[in-house]
């Protein structure tokens, strides 16, 4: 509970009251990363054999806190997956189950020795939500052996962090007061789309069908979650409020840059009048044809990735030549995971073919995993820093220059009120990682395909991107000439 609510207070209550046939079915991904997580914990218990475990009936918490008390008062090496049990205000049941407890050299209630918690978390970074599970279980571990901890230990996906308890204990108390209340309410929290913390929610279709229903105010980009509570304070909680306030008063309220202030105000007027809006400045629009050049040939760039596996296995490009419309997408894969440097060496040939042509994408992670691949690999003569220069990132002209009414400026949301649709509708980045997967493990070449469809589908959607920009932009060039 203290893991999700960290990421969101609503969640605690949906999970607690609400009925359960409301939630999405996991996504593929989701079942995928469980999978990984399992095997991560498997690996890092195996350096801790042999393990004592407690014995007991399942779900009775109460048999293995004393099943687990006792493996400690005997002095247990290694202990996994501990019950410990104490008892919280108005007779609230606290309990962890921390994935080793490890016998450390010192005084207790136990003899000449305590324990201390070990987590075991999948992600590669502290996140506050590993943090504040860590510190709960060291908490409970204070209480049943009379001693505290000097940490709460993490073992990650690369690395072992120690967890600053003097710290996160003044966290954990602000978020358990916090449970209480939620869980003593008659009502979930405030509904708050957020796509980072939402994307791998079982809640989430409940939640954004709430969030539509009334047209929240999370739903437009910009509006984070610490920005939030400042635009209501100001009454800003519909689209239309916030269209209206003076730019100057928002950005003196938020504490922010002008034009961040700006942006958003922009992002409002797009969204309540359902059409675009340019972000004029001084009178001018914000870029010029030469950072959004139409040339004879242009590249149109986008990459897979296998995370897990630190692998990237397709290299996208779609050519254009804009003499004869044609259009010929190139996939330049690696069928197997020792093939990324032959794909890597495959798509610098093919830029080079065309040196005068830009090379759009969308964001910045293929122009920094180009650069990467080049110090990883080499670049066969190739200079990277020109090749580079080419580069155009459609997602920056985009968010610089106009503001559209939809609910995200990723690329699907982009491309799909441009009127563009991906040939399968369950494609994208997530579910192509769990396709390369399959493929790996099966052979199945269908798998293959339906990832080179769905990139090519990428790299299409983002010619349609700038081609609108392109055709958007026209009649303010020309009126700024």
């Amino acid at each position: 509970m203290l893991f999700q609510y960290r990421r969101c207070r609503r969640r605690t209550y949906l999970d607690n009251y609400a009925d359960p046939e409301l939630k999405d079915p996991p996504s593929d991904y989701f079942v995928k990363l469980r999978q990984d997580s399992a095997e991560h914990r498997q690996d890092i218990l195996s350096q801790f054999a042999p393990l004592s475990r407690p014995t007991y009936e399942h779900h009775n918490w109460e048999a293995g806190a004393d099943a687990t008390y006792r493996l400690m008062r005997e002095g247990a090496d290694t202990i996994h997956r501990g019950v410990l049990v104490t008892e919280g205000p108005d007779g609230t049941c606290y309990r962890s189950e921390p994935d080793l407890l490890v016998k450390q050299a010192g005084n207790s209630w136990l003899g000449s020795w305590y324990y201390k918690p070990y987590t075991v978390k999948f992600g590669k970074k502290q996140k506050p939500e590993y943090q504040l599970v860590a510190t709960f279980s060291a908490y409970l571990l204070a209480e049943i052996q009379g001693v505290w901890p000097d940490t709460a230990e993490l073992f990650l996906k690369n690395k072992q962090y120690s967890v600053n308890l003097e710290r996160y204990v003044p966290k954990l108390q602000e978020a358990l007061d916090d449970c209480h209340e939620i869980m003593a309410s008659d009502e979930p929290p405030e509904v708050f789309i957020s796509r980072n913390r939402c994307s791998l929610c079982p809640w989430l279709g409940h939640c954004y069908a709430k969030a539509k229903s009334v047209n929240h105010l999370s739903l437009l980009p910009g509006v984070t979650l610490p920005r939030y509570p400042t635009l209501v304070d100001l009454g800003l909680t519909t689209v239309e409020a916030l269209a209206d306030i003076d730019s100057a008063i928002l950005t003196d309220a938020l504490g922010t840059e002008h034009h961040i202030s700006e942006k958003l105000i922009y992002q409002a007027q797009a969204t309540a009048r359902g059409t675009a809006v340019p972000r004029m400045h001084s009178g001018y629009f914000p870029i010029e044809p030469h950072q959004v050049p139409t040339t004879d040939i242009e590249l149109y760039f986008d990459i897979e990735a296998a995370p897990d596996k630190d692998l990237i296995y397709l290299h996208g490009v779609l050519v254009v030549n804009n003499n004869n419309q044609e259009k010929t997408f190139h996939a330049l894969i690696a069928e197997a995971p020792e093939e990324e440097e032959k794909a890597w060496f495959e798509f610098l040939a093919l830029v080079e073919r065309y040196p005068d042509a830009p090379v759009y994408h969308f964001c910045p992670y293929e122009a920094q995993t180009v650069a990467r691949l080049g110090q990883l690999y080499g670049t066969d003569g190739v200079d990277i820093n020109k090749l580079l220069n080419r580069f155009v990132d459609i997602h920056k002209r985009i968010v610089d220059s106009v503001a559209l009414p939809v609910e995200s400026y990723a690329l699907k949301h982009l491309a799909r009120w441009m009127g563009f649709e991906w040939r399968d509708e369950d494609a994208n980045g997530a579910q192509s990682i769990c396709w390369y997967a399959d493929w790996l493990e099966t052979g199945d070449r269908t798998h293959l395909n339906t990832i080179l469809r769905y990139n090519e589908d990428d790299c299409q959607a983002t010619y349609r991107v700038k081609d609108w920009l392109v055709k958007f932009a026209q009649p303010f060039w020309q009126s700024n000439a």
